[in-house]
């Protein structure tokens, strides 16, 4: 499985800590800075959950509009897969 290091900061705003990812558009609060840093973890799971659904939507959706002999594309299964476009030479 590989590992995506992302870099955060987390920052009190009135009673709350504010949990923010640098790497990517997304972040999560919480009481304590713990259960903030637990909430973004979430988020970003959902994130690239999201990102790869998406993805693979987009796939699919060339692979209507382009002949076959073309281009070969495998979907992306999960976040810690690699992604694969097959050109044929």
């Amino acid at each position: 499985m590989k590992t995506i290091e992302l870099e955060n900061i987390v920052r009190k705003e009135d009673k709350y800590f504010v949990a923010q990812c640098l790497n990517v558009e997304v972040s999560s609060f919480g009481e304590s800075k713990e259960e903030a840093l637990t909430n973004l973890q979430e988020a970003l799971e959902l994130y690239f959950e999201d990102l790869i659904n998406l993805f693979n939507a987009f796939l699919t959706f060339l692979s209507t509009k382009l002949p076959k002999s073309n281009i070969n594309f495998l979907p992306i299964k999960e976040a810690s897969k690699t992604l694969s476009l097959i050109f044929p030479l």
